[in-house]
């Protein structure tokens, strides 16, 4: 059994950017495993702009900030294997793989970084009625479909759900010719970034339906309509607001799920509102030597932010198979309550945290003009408005380590929502 220091579960931003930590941290055994054909996971096929501002101050399109990262590992020599699906990981860290050259194989490491992304939700997760005709797609597989593949999935569109995929593939059809005949959103708000709403719907004059969802799909053979109706305030649709559609193309953007199959076949603990693991502030799992970072931690709005995480996922893998990651001692727990629906992560260990510490958390419906406010057990420390705020888009708070050195007995910390 081959043995390696570092294995990263998944070759896309978040895999590449934590190789690159990891290695830039002083360990030199690394092994990517990615089951694609090329590294670069899903900004392979998001050809549009709005990726970089942050990591490289420029506006670059999905491809090229992979691009950035690809060439760093390739400097950097990092090994990794492609076309190569991860089986099973064992609590020991013994990973199961497989491909067509070296078939079924393992692999001992000493620390697992998982970076394994995410993926749609499904139709059969909705409970639309209708037969299952051809024309109705993932608005990802649609993306991939056009972007990469060549392939129009047709001409007239309707699309279910305003996640940003969804909302980038309205532009995008638009583009390619297709007829865009509405977007409709369960929810009394997006889910997708503002900028894109502006960009990809508003600019096309997209109309964008809120609390509206498909309850009737046409057609045997293929797609031939689908018909909307308004919703209440919970989710069931009004008798009377029906409206239909003709179209041959229905696109879902539904929401997207962290890839945790691997991880909870490990034992790791898997918080419920994210669908992720449970981490702390070194981004460590409930499995020691376990780190987890990007969208298969929880689903980030800006590629950059994945980018930032999986560096320091990387970082502390390193430290940790050089044994300069102390034992953690002392951790505080950090609650997400009262308008914020989770917080990443979940708890800090003061004496182990960096000088700075990143929390990022969303918020369950839309706010304007409210308060993030942070306490130490009863004490409030942060109270910062907001004029903004919504599910679509990922707030965050930053701990200072210096700050909570001044409270040694700390039990707890916690983020709300407050309105004054």
């Amino acid at each position: 059994m081959k043995s390696v220091e570092i294995v990263i579960i998944g070759g896309g931003p978040a895999g590449l950017a934590a190789a690159a930590s990891a290695k830039k941290a002083g360990c030199n055994s690394i092994l990517i495993l990615e089951r694609d054909k090329e590294l670069g996971g899903i900004l392979n096929q998001c050809i549009h702009n709005g990726f970089g501002l942050h990591t490289f101050k420029e506006e670059l399109t999905g491809p090229e900030y992979a691009g950035r990262f690809i060439d760093s590992v390739e400097e950097l020599g990092i090994e990794y294997m492609l076309d190569t699906m991860v089986m099973d990981i064992s609590d020991t860290k013994i990973i199961t793989a497989m491909n067509r050259v070296d078939g079924m194989f393992q692999i001992q490491a000493k620390a697992v970084v998982l970076a394994m992304g995410c993926r749609e939700r499904a139709r059969g997760a909705l409970n639309i009625p209708g037969y299952r005709p051809a024309g109705i797609y993932s608005a990802g597989t649609a993306q991939r479909l056009v972007n990469m593949e060549g392939y129009m999935p047709g001409k007239e569109v309707v699309i279910l759900g305003s996640g940003d995929i969804g909302l980038i593939m309205a532009r995008r059809m638009t583009l390619e010719g297709a007829r865009v005949k509405v977007v409709a959103e369960l929810m009394p708000y997006s889910g997708g970034l503002k900028r894109n709403i502006v960009q990809c719907l508003d600019d096309y004059g997209i109309p964008l339906k809120l609390s509206h969802t498909v309850v009737d799909i046409r057609g045997r053979e293929r797609l031939t309509g689908i018909t909307l109706a308004q919703v209440d305030s919970t989710g069931k649709p009004i008798p009377g607001t029906q409206e239909d559609y003709d179209c041959d193309t229905l696109l879902l953007s539904v929401g997207l799920i962290p890839e945790n199959e691997l991880s909870r076949g490990m034992g790791v603990e898997i918080d419920r509102v994210t669908n992720g693991p449970v981490v702390n502030e070194s981004l460590e799992t409930s499995i020691t030597g376990v780190f987890a970072c990007g969208n298969v931690l929880h689903v980030h709005d800006l590629v950059d932010y994945v980018s930032e995480e999986a560096g320091k996922a990387g970082k502390n893998a390193a430290k940790y198979v050089s044994n300069e990651l102390a034992q953690s001692s002392k951790p505080v727990r950090i609650e997400a309550c009262e308008g914020a629906r989770y917080s990443v992560p979940r708890t800090v260990d003061i004496d182990r945290m960096e000088d700075n510490l990143t929390v990022r958390f969303r918020v369950g419906t839309t706010y304007k003009d409210a308060y993030i406010s942070v306490y130490y057990d009863d004490t409030r420390i942060l109270h910062r408005k907001r004029p903004v705020m919504a599910p679509g888009e990922m707030e965050q708070v930053i701990l200072q380590k210096d700050k909570l050195k001044e409270y040694p007995d700390l039990k707890q910390i916690t983020i709300k929502i407050e309105q004054e």
